[in-house]
Order: C-alpha cells, then sequence, then structure tokens
C-alpha cells in the first residue's frame, strides 16, 4: 500500500538533482472555482524566483466549460435543461472547446515555470499528451493522439480533453481524463471533427478502475516527463480551507 500524510518523496526514492521540486495536490472532489483560484495563486508563485513546479489533480461536481474554441453551438441542450440538470456553463480563457466535467473524470492541472525548464508550449503540450497515453498505456488501453488536434483518443472515441492556458510563461488549465464517469451525459455535448462518443478507462477495461491508481500513474509519468526533481504529496491548500483536509489512499 502506498499511502502518504505530506509531504515526502513519492516513491521513496532518492529524488533527481537539479530538476525543480513538484508540489502534488490531491484534492478529491472539487468545485470548479475554488481550483481556479487555486492554480492563479500557483502560477503566480511559480512566475517568481524559486523553481517550484504543482500539479493539482482533482474532480468537479458536474459542469461545462467552454475554452477559446468553442461556442454555444456545441451545447446540444437548451438553458432549461441545463437549468434542471443544474450545470453551470462557465467561459474560460484555455485553449480546446467545451468539455463536461462530471466525478469520475480526473482533472490534470500542471503548474509549470516553462523559461525555467528550457521548454516551448508546443513541446509542453507533446510531453502533456504523452504523459495521458502513457498513463492509459499503464492500464492495457493503446491510446493515440492527433496531428493538430488537443486530446487523446482510443479507437475514434476521445478519452481526455486538454486545454492549456499559460500566464507569464507559467502554465495551468491541463487535460480532462474521464476514469468512470458515467459517459450518457457527454451525448448533449458535441466535439469537432468526426469523433465518436466520449469513452474512459472503465468502459475500455471493461470493469472498474480505481481513481487512485490512476492518480500515482498521473504523479509518476508527470514527473519523469518534465524530469523533476523531489515530489511532494499534500492533500490539502491553506487556501481551500476545512474542506480539502483529508486523508487520500493514493493505491494499493
Amino acid at each position: 500500500m502506498w499511502e502518504l500524510a505530506a509531504p515526502l518523496d513519492s516513491d521513496g526514492a532518492s529524488p533527481r538533482q537539479g530538476g525543480p521540486a513538484l508540489h502534488v495536490y490531491l484534492l478529491g472532489l472539487i468545485e470548479f472555482e475554488a481550483a481556479l483560484r487555486l492554480q492563479r495563486q500557483l502560477v503566480y508563485q511559480a512566475s517568481g524566483e524559486e523553481a517550484q513546479a504543482a500539479l493539482l489533480l482533482c474532480e468537479h461536481p458536474p459542469l461545462i466549460t467552454v475554452g477559446r474554441q468553442g461556442s454555444h453551438a456545441h451545447i446540444l441542450c437548451d438553458a432549461e435543461e441545463l437549468q434542471a440538470r443544474r450545470w453551470p456553463v462557465r467561459w474560460v480563457n484555455r485553449g480546446g472547446g467545451c468539455l463536461l466535467h462530471l466525478p469520475g473524470q480526473l482533472a490534470i492541472y500542471p503548474i509549470l515555470p516553462l523559461k525555467k525548464l528550457d521548454l516551448g508550449l508546443r513541446d509542453y503540450l507533446d510531453r502533456l499528451h504523452r504523459v495521458v497515453v502513457a498513463v492509459l498505456d499503464d492500464f492495457s488501453i493503446q491510446a493515440r493522439t492527433r496531428q493538430g488536434q488537443a486530446g487523446v483518443w482510443v479507437g475514434d472515441r476521445p478519452v481526455a480533453g486538454i486545454g492549456v492556458a499559460v500566464r507569464d510563461w507559467v502554465t495551468w488549465y491541463g487535460a480532462f481524463l474521464n476514469v468512470n464517469p458515467d459517459l450518457v451525459p457527454f451525448r448533449l455535448l458535441r466535439s469537432a471533427g468526426d469523433d465518436g462518443p466520449m469513452t474512459s478507462l472503465a468502459r475500455e477495461r471493461h470493469g472498474p478502475v480505481r481513481m487512485a491508481l490512476v492518480r500515482q500513474s498521473v504523479v509518476e509519468h508527470f514527473a519523469r516527463a518534465f524530469d523533476l526533481g523531489r515530489t511532494s504529496i499534500f492533500f490539502s491548500h491553506p487556501s481551500l480551507g476545512k474542506q480539502s483536509h483529508q486523508r487520500v489512499q493514493i493505491a494499493d
């Protein structure tokens, strides 16, 4: 069993030297606005002198976010149905289009100082896509990316949406990986191109998938992909108040 009470090295091994430290926040189910405020705070900190990276892993209650490539035309239900479902619609400044967020979908928010890591935006996006593909491979799911498109697919079915933002050369927003959400509501959003309906790890595995195992895989591949140093795990952040103070089991 791998269970951490924060902070500790994630794998018990000696941390890599030279790379910025990585602070991982496992926040469970959290309101989108609270996660957004925390990202903004961490972006401000990462743009300072100290070389530090952060990774937020969480889930959100139901809502729709609309990125820079999205529009109302991609939402296939009217205002009355949105209200009945209690789905707020939030316009955001990330890349990508419309995304539905539900419990069971893992939000992956990297806060990375690109200049300190000597990374351009394209290299960052390529590595982030590769992290998601590597996580799926850990669960014996063959996934792929598409040239010039943000996201990850299993066959013709999207399994992860990717939409990022950069401020002062620090990244925020990130990737949204379907682990075990209810897939039926995703049919109420339209994505660009000839995509099939959304899929998930649970659907492709034909059985349940533990979110804790997925989080562990994300942390390991992320730290490796960006050559980061000591990894510390936290289960709360002071700015979130009592709502995030919980003990989370990462994996059996």
